[in-house]
């Protein structure tokens, strides 16, 4: 078996595939362009965000049986042209979900605070105290548009901290998962107008491109709060900047935009909203559990243990 390990993944995911006699490619810092003279023949390939498994590589890669995507989210591969070719595509679902799921709260934190806005104040010599007044997570409503997997530990740690927790998702869960979570379901426009604040968890589809545009936003409780640690493209961008240019939205914490990496922004002008470049999934714990299971996954499929 040769399995190509396209964006770096766990060194424990790595070490898992040549335990079990895998020949494993760096392909690591091959620029993105060229892979494809790279990929003939290769049996699997690994990803993370980073590389785009389009036509032209899945074409390239004659040998290719699996896909392996060290994450969640799938629309950097062509999951259905890979399918057409009877190419296996596996992710890691679960992994990396209290990481994302901490680092929501984290932001939610930053917002409320104004934690970022202080930091780079005060290493400015600043001392602004008065301008720093933020506002509690205890008693506010918060809105999870999006209940799966890292919704759902959003949700646990957002009541730890005593918010109410109201959501919508098109895949409503059972009674007993409701009830379990402490959660009550209500459309996406009662979520929208009566949340203090909103996190997304979403995937990238035609149906949520944009799906926080002006109109959502107007919707949205004067002062209210978004979250978007899930893919870019979920908010429209330029709407954002609008409604935190004037005072509409409270605040917002991003960390995924329409274009990766982020190098030009409006929403770099202003104060009340914290960027960080899309490192949900970047914590040790939750890398190192990705890594050995699309390892084993991959090595699983290839072996035909996997179904």
């Amino acid at each position: 078996m040769k399995v190509g390990i396209c964006d770096p993944i766990a060194e424990e995911g790595v070490a898992y595939l040549r335990e079990n006699g895998v020949e494993v490619v760096d392909l690591t810092d091959i620029p993105k362009d060229e892979l494809v003279k790279h990929v003939g023949e290769l049996d699997a390939i690994i990803v993370r965000s980073a590389t785009k498994v389009r036509k032209e590589i899945i074409d390239a890669a004659t040998n290719l049986k699996v896909i392996g995507r060290a994450g969640i989210g799938l629309d950097n591969i062509d999951v259905e042209y890979a399918q057409q070719k009877g190419i296996k595509v596996l992710n890691t679902p679960g992994a990396t979900s209290i990481s994302v799921a901490e680092l929501t709260i984290g932001l939610m934190l930053a917002v409320m605070r104004k934690i970022a806005y202080a930091d780079r104040e005060t290493r400015k010599g600043n001392w602004p105290k008065k301008k720093c007044k933020g506002v509690e997570m205890y008693g506010k409503t918060l809105g999870v548009i999006g209940l799966g997997r890292i919704g759902r530990e959003v949700v646990k740690r957002a009541r730890a901290f005593g918010m109410k927790v109201i959501y919508y998702d098109v895949y409503r869960p059972s009674e007993e998962v409701e009830k379990e979570l402490g959660v009550e379901f209500k459309p996406l426009e009662e979520v929208l107008s009566t949340a203090d604040v909103i996190t997304l968890h979403l995937p990238l589809t035609p149906e949520t491109k944009h799906l926080i545009n002006r109109e959502a936003i107007e919707k949205m409780k004067d002062g209210a709060i978004i979250i978007n640690a899930a893919r870019g493209g979920i908010v429209d961008e330029d709407a954002l900047y609008e409604a935190l240019k004037s005072g509409k939205i409270y605040g917002a914490a991003l960390d995924v935009y329409e274009n990766e990496p982020l190098k030009e922004s409006r929403l770099f002008e202003l104060d009340n909203v914290v960027l960080t470049p899309h490192i949900g999934a970047q914590a040790k714990e939750g890398q190192a559990r990705a890594g050995v299971e699309i390892a084993r996954k991959v090595y699983e499929a290839l072996s035909g243990m996997g179904t």
